[in-house]
């Protein structure tokens, strides 16, 4: 793959202060929520990741978020975003600010993370860029949420599963979060029906098997099938 270098940069300037950092992170946030729905994307093969990313698109889910454990991952989201094919492309499993600069200076359009840590949103927001932070437990997604969190990742879901994620919005209905692990094809919509304002999705839609044998036409069924899932969810 090529390089990164010279790659040009989504990023805002530090110093441009409030309005301009803040409505590009808005236009960003408002996209992914608008598609209800994150496919998570970690492989070993960066080049057929590329042609995962266009079966999901097609399918209708926009928002990509590419894992930081995937080889190359920087250089993949430089490429996807310069292609500027509709995709929201993200980066996920972000443990650092650095990790979080260099990956939006590669072209990221939203920071993933499976931890709550104030510098990566810090980070973020710096540069114009919405940012969801992991966290479990009612008092570590508040405080996310006061740091400044756009999302909060709610990771494990599975652990407690819909009946969890609905008790913490009970008392804290301002919250806006985000299910990563358990969401299926099918139950995407219950889960926005329990209070998500979006769904991480990952081997659920990307079908290991599938992409094994190069049946792409098969990620952009299921990423049809999620899509309508989280639409009837939103139907009530």
């Amino acid at each position: 793959m090529a390089s990164t270098a010279g790659t040009p940069s989504i990023q805002i300037d530090p110093n441009v202060r409030g309005d301009s950092a803040d409505e590009a992170r808005q236009h960003a946030l408002d996209r992914i929520l608008e598609s209800g729905a994150i496919a998570v994307i970690r492989m070993a093969d960066s080049e057929r990741l590329l042609r995962v990313i266009d079966a999901v698109r097609a399918g209708g889910v926009t928002a990509i978020e590419v894992t930081m454990t995937t080889p190359d991952a920087l250089e993949v989201i430089a490429r996807v975003a310069q292609a500027g094919s509709g995709v929201e492309i993200g980066v996920g499993s972000v443990l650092d600010a650095d990790t979080a600069r260099r990956a939006i200076d590669a072209g990221a359009r939203y920071v993933v993370s499976p931890i709550f840590k104030p510098e990566i949103i810090r980070a973020a927001h710096e540069r114009g860029v919405p940012v969801m932070p992991g966290a479990f437990s009612p008092t570590e997604i508040q405080a996310a949420w006061e740091a400044g969190a756009d999302v909060v990742k709610v990771f494990p879901a599975d652990a407690f599963g819909m009946a969890y994620f609905k008790a913490v919005l009970a008392p804290m209905p301002h919250l806006r979060l985000m299910p990563t692990g358990g969401v299926t094809l099918d139950n995407a919509g219950d889960w926005i029906r329990a209070g998500a304002c979006a769904v991480g999705v990952g081997s659920a839609l990307l079908d290991k098997r599938a992409i094994a044998d190069g049946n792409f036409d098969k990620l952009t069924d299921n990423a049809r099938t999620l899509r309508r899932s989280v639409e009837k969810g939103r139907s009530g």
